[in-house]
């Protein structure tokens, strides 16, 4: 994992449980899931309509505000980015249509 992961994902820790007033992150993990997923949603559609704006630089705005929610979400599940990375190792080398296929048969 990159060190800058790494340490968005130490950061994003550190801030569980911190007072909501002190910190964006601890005011995500305050309002709860929910609250965390939409935001998720939110930047998800950002990022598609930079993208289909063709709009480089707000399109890695966006994407940098999607991977840093995505990261929240995962601490508020207890899902350690690594486990995402091993799963796209995982996955490697396999036919996007044939991982699908096996998911959902």
């Amino acid at each position: 994992m990159s060190d800058t992961l790494v340490r968005l994902q130490a950061t994003i820790a550190s801030r569980k449980g911190a007072d909501p007033a002190s910190s964006y992150v601890a005011s995500l993990f305050a309002k709860g899931r929910p609250r965390i997923a939409r935001k998720l949603g939110e930047e998800a559609v950002e990022a598609v309509v930079a993208a289909l704006a063709e709009d480089r630089a707000a399109l890695t705005g966006e994407a940098a505000d999607l991977i840093f929610h995505l990261m929240v979400l995962l601490a508020d599940a207890d899902v350690p980015f690594a486990d995402v990375l091993a799963e796209l190792d995982r996955r490697e080398g396999v036919s996007g249509h044939d991982e699908k296929a096996s998911r959902t048969a």
